[in-house]
């Protein structure tokens, strides 16, 4: 429990924060969020991506507010039944207001109760969430077809050149090859900050939440996941890596990393569930230069940057994606409603030494899975080859 002057402290002193803070740049995920439904607005991402600045924008659009964000040291204890005396502090502070911003939401538990309690009032909830299981997990309970959900990442490159009024070239691309995306380092460019962000999210996350010991051998994983973006890994394998005696515990171990945002991991692509259930696994990083601060080896290999790029695009818009290997292999395709809808291939340049390799790795896939035309990105390359196009990442990223 919570006193009530508490919240009172803690809800005006944000609110005077909030109002003092700059809206950034206009993020692209604002004009895809419908709040024009009576529905939960759920905005799920890494911790620091810019969750905060995209609800102050949202704040902007709609107005008659009110905010409160639970990742904050003076409430730390907020329980379901605080939410009474806040509601109290709202309403003498404020006034009657008819729209919800919530930052952090997950660190209460069974929030959803009060948040389905507002929705059948009537109000409208915009709520923000660095923990995917959490959040799908009790939107799951009571507000099952009464929410939506999206999903926030550090800038993408088009937010990138927005945020320093750059143009697209390829200049500006190994710009953003080098920095990534998140906000505060874009602006700073202190390396430690992505550092211990990776230490803040492993401790408060992954370690705390979910009551575990061994923080050492966390880090050493998602740090060899890091590393190794684009590579097949199988548990057995990494289980043996880390010293874990039991698969489960590294299993268990990577869905506490994907649901904190830290990377994401794709199958092999095979029609049969059961085959790709058993099939190794890719890893890929939430943002290149968050890979770069935390791996040593990782700008080793540009093209593994390059792939990694892509993929977070892919990620923003399509929820399957999958990785291709029988005789050869394609690096992504693109399942919707069933069907293999699209096949990509990433390397830095097609030469005469990889060109057989990555042209025979994308006609298989798109034969065997009758796709018609087939896509190579590449750094600066631009050709075409039969029904396949060859396109500049930093281009196509921006189509």
């Amino acid at each position: 429990m919570i006193l009530k002057e508490t919240l009172r402290t803690t809800v005006t002193a944000q609110k005077a924060e909030l109002a003092s803070r700059d809206q950034g740049i206009r993020r692209e995920l604002l004009s895809k969020i419908n709040v024009d439904v009576p529905h939960a607005i759920i905005i799920s991402g890494i911790r620091r991506c810019g969750k905060s600045t995209l609800l102050q924008q949202l704040m902007s659009t709609l107005g008659n507010y009110y905010y409160l964000n639970f990742d904050d040291p003076r409430i730390f204890n907020f329980e379901l039944a605080d939410f009474e005396k806040l509601e109290e502090v709202f309403l003498e502070e404020f006034g009657k207001k008819e729209n919800y911003f919530f930052d952090e939401i997950q660190t209460v538990a069974h929030w959803e109760l009060w948040v389905r309690k507002l929705l059948d009032l009537g109000k409208k909830c915009i709520i923000t969430g660095s923990n995917a299981s959490l959040l799908s997990r009790e939107l799951g309970t009571k507000l099952t077809g009464r929410h939506l959900t999206y999903e926030l990442f550090p800038f993408s490159y088009a937010e990138m050149l927005q945020l320093g009024s750059a143009k697209p070239a390829l200049k500006t691309f190994e710009k953003y090859i080098e920095q990534g995306g998140f906000p505060e380092y874009l602006q700073n460019h202190e390396i430690t900050m992505l550092q211990e962000l990776l230490n803040d999210i492993i401790a408060r996350d992954i370690i705390v939440r979910h009551g575990l010991k061994e923080a050492k051998t966390v880090k050493e994983l998602i740090i060899y996941l890091l590393t190794n973006v684009g590579k097949e890994f199988s548990y057995h394998k990494l289980a043996k890596y880390c010293q874990v005696g039991s698969v489960n515990t590294i299993i268990s171990y990577i869905s506490y990393l994907e649901d904190s945002y830290l990377l994401f991991t794709i199958p092999r692509f095979d029609y049969s569930l059961g085959k790709q259930l058993v099939s190794p696994k890719k890893s890929y990083s939430i943002d290149v230069g968050f890979a770069r601060a935390n791996s040593a080896s990782f700008s080793a290999d540009r093209g593994r940057i390059l792939e990694n790029i892509a993929f977070l695009h892919l990620r923003r818009k399509y929820p399957e994606i999958y990785y291709y290997r029988e005789e050869k292999e394609c690096d992504f395709i693109i399942k919707e409603q069933g069907k293999a809808t699209a096949a990509i291939q990433v390397c830095t340049q097609l030469n005469e030494e990889n060109k057989e390799r990555e042209i025979e790795g994308l006609t298989e896939a798109m034969k065997k899975l009758k796709i018609p035309r087939g896509l190579i990105l590449t750094l600066n390359q631009e050709d075409s080859w039969g029904n396949i196009s060859i396109t500049p990442l930093w281009k196509w990223l921006r189509e």
